[in-house]
């Protein structure tokens, strides 16, 4: 999967048993993954990343909007499953689940919601939900009532939390699908009508749709996406109080981004970073995609 060959001879990085094996020291451009360029034989230095089996997986990851129609064998798909229930779970609540789509009528809704017809089209489709339907059951059997205000498992911060968890569960799931092979979305398309999903799918109270997950063998092969400099999104003890020494690498990761060429639009390349937020800055869609009066309808007070 890598573009670079481990050299035997070079000195194997500290970075503990569990992480034993070929690994490749190289010096990234902060920009490009396609761009890293390979470094001698050498313990890394502050600016040079290594790299392994599952760092590569990492990094290689991309969108994956066309599918093959080969289906997905049983074991792989236990696979998977059995990969996201590992992720991290908050207070190990297990606050969330996941609905394996399967009835062609229901995909096509999904598709229709989306309005993304490769969504339909994925040989397997998940939707992952924050779930605290079952954890306010298991409550209300210790004898809990699930009515009073002395019950907080729809309270703000546990839906927050239970959303984190989904997440976390869906990309070690995408993860997973990557390093075997496969391709996969993430659906936030899903999104665009959280009650409709909801109704679809038949979402008990407590529980609220977070993303869809598109997974099957890739019948395209689009670049990576540009990444912005590590200056700009990783800071040490606080955030920077000069928002113009962030952004003193845009100008840089402006042009390439702009050399970058979508699948979905190939007659042209993507607009400058700058110009696409600029433009999603202000737009009235996201006005009507509340959360808040959906995740009521679940049950929960977001305002709690």
């Amino acid at each position: 999967m890598s573009d670079f060959t481990t050299d035997p001879a070079a000195e194997t990085p500290d970075v503990g048993p569990a992480f034993a094996g070929p690994i490749t020291v190289y010096s990234p451009d902060g920009t490009s993954p396609a761009s890293r360029s390979a470094v001698s034989a050498q313990t890394p230095t502050r600016d040079e990343i290594i790299t392994n089996p599952v760092i590569e997986t990492l990094l290689q990851r991309r969108s994956i909007r066309k599918f093959k129609p080969d289906p997905i064998a049983e074991y792989v798909i236990a696979t998977l499953e059995t990969v996201a229930q590992h992720a991290a779970s908050s207070e190990y609540l297990n606050d969330w689940s996941a609905i394996r789509i399967t009835d062609e009528s229901l995909r096509k809704r999904m598709a229709q919601i989306g309005n993304q017809h490769y969504i339909g089209e994925a040989p397997l489709l998940y939707v992952f939900i924050l779930d605290e339907h079952r954890n306010a059951a298991i409550a209300a059997q210790g004898g809990v009532d699930v009515r009073s205000a002395e019950f907080t498992l729809n309270t703000s911060y546990r839906f927050s939390q239970a959303q984190n968890d989904a997440v976390l569960a869906m990309h070690a799931m995408e993860t997973a699908a990557n390093s075997l092979g496969l391709g996969c979305v993430y659906l936030g398309s899903l999104l665009n009508d959280p009650r409709a999903i909801i109704d679809a799918l038949q979402l008990p109270e407590y529980t609220y749709p977070v993303l869809g997950l598109a997974i099957g063998k890739p019948d395209q092969a689009p670049t990576l996406k540009p990444r912005m400099a590590r200056s700009m999104q990783f800071f040490e003890n606080s955030y920077p109080a000069d928002t113009d020494s962030i952004l003193e690498p845009l100008p840089h990761f402006d042009a390439v981004v702009h050399q970058y060429y979508d699948l979905r639009h190939t007659e042209r390349p993507v607009d400058a970073f700058s110009t696409q937020t600029t433009v999603k800055a202000t737009d009235q869609s996201n006005l009507a995609k509340p959360v808040g009066p959906a995740a009521g309808g679940q049950g929960f007070t977001l305002d709690r």
